[in-house]
């Protein structure tokens, strides 16, 4: 009496088999897709970072250029205003270099002093840093020199000191090591910031999430994470919101040779 729906079976599989495979299909481009979405936003946020950093320098030229133009009947002072421009177009010079130096595209990794990269990121976030008066303390040992992209290890170290100044108070304390060991490089970025509550740790790393209310994407940590590892590396955290010790290090474990 009923109708009889085996024999369709086979086709039903057949056809559930091929939207699975649209379905990872679609997986992959969307994958691809956050990749190159996440790479956007950290480098465009780090193009942001550089942007502020220029703008002090801009601002002096123009103003000593002014006073300078004031001041066209006394040689000296004159004198004493380029001089001071000639500092500042030095401070610009030596931001472009570092600029153009880490956004080369490497098809391979090559040898780089991490002490080096940790000063361009500083130099980058100078400006944050003194108008918080952060308290900066430097362990940057010679020597620590790992195969590593250089444009990617500065976005991850820029991040990271980011997110450590958005921690951290007016005169806190901003921690920076570089250490070679054995057969690795470690790299710490540690703050007395209001530290990470232990319910947030697991999630730190995934895309979109963030515990800031005012700004972030919440990609910076993920793809940071994504370029340690392709990096062959690790990163890690430890933090604390206890009074009086509360905190924040990040550790980044790179190994010496591109394996």
């Amino acid at each position: 009496m009923g109708t009889n729906t085996r024999p369709d079976l086979p086709t039903d599989i057949e056809a559930l088999q091929e939207a699975l495979q649209l379905s990872e299909r679609q997986l992959v481009i969307a994958t691809e897709a956050l990749r190159k979405a996440e790479e956007r936003a950290v480098a465009g946020r780090l193009a942001l970072e550089v942007m502020h950093e220029v703008k002090n320098p801009l601002e002096a030229l123009g103003h000593l250029t002014y006073l300078a133009l004031q001041e066209a009947d006394y040689p000296e002072k004159v004198r004493k205003y380029l001089l001071q421009a000639e500092e500042q177009m030095e401070n610009l010079s030596h931001i472009a270099r570092q600029t153009l130096g880490f956004s080369q595209q490497m098809e391979k990794p090559r040898p780089v002093d991490l002490v080096a990269v940790a000063e361009a990121a500083i130099r980058i976030h100078q400006r944050v840093i003194e108008e918080k008066r952060i308290h900066l303390v430097k362990d940057l040992r010679e020597g620590a020199i790992a195969q590593v992209f250089t444009g990617e290890m500065l976005q991850v170290v820029s991040n990271l000191i980011v997110n450590a100044l958005d921690a951290l108070p007016a005169e806190g304390i901003l921690r920076l090591r570089v250490r070679k060991r054995k057969n690795e490089v470690d790299f710490v970025i540690a703050d007395n910031g209001h530290g990470i509550p232990a319910q947030h740790k697991e999630a730190l790393f995934q895309p979109f999430f963030t515990t800031k209310t005012d700004k972030g994407t919440g990609l910076g940590l993920a793809l940071s994470k994504r370029i340690i590892e392709r990096h062959n590396g690790r990163i890690r955290v430890r933090s604390s919101i206890r009074p009086g010790k509360s905190g924040t290090a990040f550790k980044i474990s790179l190994p010496l040779r591109w394996r």
